[in-house]
């Protein structure tokens, strides 16, 4: 479960980490003090190796998380099913909460700081993500589509 954790705060970062540590990822976690470095590090990867997560802070300077999601736009195609975005952060603005819940690629807006129960919800969701992807592969195999 390739993570990606995406915030200017290092201390947000290390708990963010140290938190899906404890709840069991033993997968590679990689931590981005800001989005234009997550950035120059996803795109040679996006279509070989994406993250099955990105927690994502919105608030931040030089490129924040809305414009990290605007250049993610045209590779939707490469994130769908394989990439799930949650969305951090400290504000309880009603405007970013509506914002997140209209855009394709956002899973979810998580409020600051990521817990257990947040990791885990993520967990489920992807789990759920990934099956409902193979039952369609299956049932289009099965009717001849593929």
């Amino acid at each position: 479960m390739l993570t990606y954790l995406i915030d200017d705060d290092t201390v947000s970062l290390f708990v963010a980490e140290q938190t899906l540590r404890l709840e069991g990822s033993m997968a590679p976690i990689i931590s981005f003090v800001g989005a234009e470095e997550a950035w120059a590090y996803l795109q040679p990867r996006l279509v070989s190796e994406p993250p099955e997560f990105i927690f994502l802070d919105l608030n931040m300077p030089v490129m924040d998380g809305w414009a990290f999601l605007d250049i993610l736009v045209p590779h939707a195609a490469a994130l769908k099913d394989r990439c799930q975005i949650y969305l951090l952060t400290s504000s309880l603005a009603l405007a970013d909460t509506e914002k997140a819940q209209g855009h394709a690629l956002v899973q979810g807006i998580i409020h600051k700081p990521l817990d257990e129960d947040a990791i885990r919800a993520a967990v489920q969701e992807r789990n759920r993500t990934v099956s409902a992807a193979a039952c369609s592969v299956v049932g289009a195999i099965s009717e001849g589509e593929v």
